[in-house]
């Protein structure tokens, strides 16, 4: 009976959902989600399907966009865009979103061509990127290494996030924790080859903020009661010998894929792997072993012989404690048990010790000298607040690995935005006419799409504001200022303002403020370049100058791709 082939459908092409409206409208619909998400004092998102299940609580870029299910075809590329952005920097995806629909959103309302706005826009970046990479940049800071302050200050901004509902207390002492154990894993050693170790983040619910801490070594979940099976008080100090397992140990026979097995009358594979492992087994114990991990499953037979032998067995210990256990052990990982493992393969630890967190028990496993490995033990009230928080400080981490490469950081609370907007605006009123002439369109095509790129700027530091207070820049610095709702306008502004939002300024006399927003009154201001003095405000709102650099780029180079797209092209089969 021949089968029924359907034919393919040409593949639908349309510019329908590039439209002005309706694009500005899914735009704004997607920007108005992410705002409400921004800043420290942003609010949550609850995200759950209309059937049920899994209900997610985050303010996080990466788990909001994640899971959200959009079907607009400019939407789902904004998303992916943001997403690759944060799975490279881990931080500053919110920023990133809201940017770049601000940037396309403004655009598409331009009466300028598309062509003219984008190199204009790609003209205004590269502006942003020379004076953040000069030496003159008044927002960029020095990062001390010998000075804890703007490292806490750095850590302190990455973690300050809503749905970990820290208070001022709590997120000190995180940022502190995080920051050492950051330190942990800077080797001690000197050498070509150095790479940083590893910080593993071990989840506790229920407990408050401030008792979690660090600890050097590893810390692996245990579920058997070793108090009575096995007297760790009685294992060596000092050199306790472990074997690390890669390969499954459950006996099961290996998979075949297309092949097939010829064994003799009477064999059977399972009887011939269980002795192997147990032959395996006798070997360990014989090589003084005491303790066996396993990444995967170890056969329950197995397992009770070691333990009888007083060899702790742990196993399922997933793929990501590996290359730690390997780094803070010295063993090898050992691939296959049909052949007898050499001695060379075994590692050691100073000592084992069961320690309680919460309602869970781990085994510690104490490194024999000084290595680059630790357990960051993370404790939050709730679910939601200690998924988030560990979230945050992997964030953390992966901006202090950046500061590592690149000691340099931006300032905080929307302040950079600013005062790029304000340096933007300065530089686009001295435009010449050859530049004019290299971008093709004339001095007021410039001024109007550069008076849009300010504002895009303006308007994602006015995001932070989340309560109805009013935005303001000073006319000195650029700097972001805000005052809370209700604020009589009559009111002597250097007496209602205390610090700029980035906390590097206080407010003084002979400052002036404008509302933010208000671009006649900006291209009026006093552009004042001087880079911030080395002697910082404990309390300063900092940014990664990597992340944000990236950041920058995305928003502006996405929102360009928004703006120059005239048809969508959909495969209908």
């Amino acid at each position: 009976m021949m089968s029924y082939i359907i034919p393919k459908m040409a593949s639908l092409c349309s510019s329908g959902h590039l439209n002005s409206d309706v694009l500005c409208q899914v735009l704004s619909t997607l920007r108005g989600i992410v705002e409400s998400c921004y800043g420290p004092f942003g609010r949550l998102k609850l995200i759950h399907n209309s059937v049920g299940g899994y209900i997610v609580t985050t303010s996080q870029s990466s788990a909001l966009l994640g899971n959200l299910s959009v079907s607009h075809p400019v939407i789902k590329l904004i998303i992916a865009s943001v997403l690759n952005h944060v799975s490279r920097f881990s931080d500053s995806g919110l920023f990133t979103a809201i940017l770049c629909c601000n940037l396309a959103e403004n655009a598409k309302r331009l009466n300028v061509p598309c062509s003219h706005i984008v190199k204009i826009h790609k003209h205004l970046l590269n502006i942003c990127i020379d004076y953040l990479t000069s030496e003159e940049c008044a927002c960029r800071i020095q990062i001390d290494f010998s000075n804890s302050k703007t490292l806490l200050s750095l850590v302190r901004t990455v973690i300050n996030k809503p749905t970990c509902m820290l208070t001022t207390k709590e997120a000190d002492c995180i940022s502190s924790l995080v920051l050492k154990a950051f330190f942990y894993t800077i080797p001690s050693v000197i050498g070509n080859n150095i790479s940083l170790g590893k910080m593993l983040i071990v989840p506790i619910e229920g407990q408050g903020a401030t008792d979690s801490c660090v600890l050097s070594g590893i810390l692996i979940e245990i579920f058997a009661s070793y108090s009575t099976t096995i007297d760790i008080t009685k294992l060596t100090f000092g050199c306790i010998k472990i074997a690390v397992f890669s390969v499954s140990m459950s006996g099961d026979v290996v998979d075949s894929g297309n092949g097939t097995w010829e064994v003799a009358s009477g064999f059977c594979p399972e009887d011939e792997s269980l002795a192997q492992l147990l032959k395996v087994g006798r070997q360990l114990v014989c090589d003084h072993v005491h303790l066996v991990v396993c990444q995967k499953v170890v056969h329950p037979i197995l397992k009770q012989y070691l333990r009888e032998q007083q060899v702790i067995v742990e196993d399922r210990l997933g793929v990501a404690l590996m290359k730690p256990l390997i780094q803070l052990t010295g063993a090898q990982s050992i691939s296959s048990y049909y052949h007898p493992i050499p001695p060379d393969c075994y590692g050691n630890v100073k000592n084992l010790c069961v320690v309680k967190f919460g309602s869970k028990r781990f085994l510690h496993l104490i490194p024999n000298e000084s290595k680059p490995v630790c357990s960051l033990v993370l404790c939050n009230r709730t679910e939601a607040g200690v998924n988030e928080l560990k979230l945050v400080c992997q964030s953390a981490e992966c901006v202090m690995r950046l500061v590592i490469k690149e000691p340099l950081a931006v300032l905080g609370g929307g302040c950079t935005e600013t005062h790029l907007a304000t340096y933007v605006g300065h530089q686009s009123q001295c435009v010449t006419d050859d530049k004019l002439a290299d971008l093709g369109c004339s001095r007021i095509e410039h001024r109007i799409v550069a008076d849009s790129f300010c504002r895009s700027l303006e308007s994602t530091a006015s995001s932070l504001e989340h309560d109805g207070g009013e935005n303001f820049v000073d006319t000195k610095y650029g700097h972001r200022w805000s005052v809370l709702p209700n604020t009589p306008l009559h009111t002597d502004w250097s007496e209602a303002f205390s610090r700029c939002a980035c906390g590097l300024y206080k407010a003084q006399q002979n400052l002036n403020w404008t509302v933010l927003g208000d671009r006649t009154a900006n291209r009026s201001l006093e552009m004042y370049l001087k880079k911030p003095s080395k002697c910082f405000p404990d309390r300063l709102a900092l940014d990664s100058y990597s992340v944000k650099l990236n950041a920058l780029q995305v928003a502006v180079e996405t929102a360009n791709l928004v703006v120059d797209l005239q048809y969508v092209i959909q495969d209908q089969n």
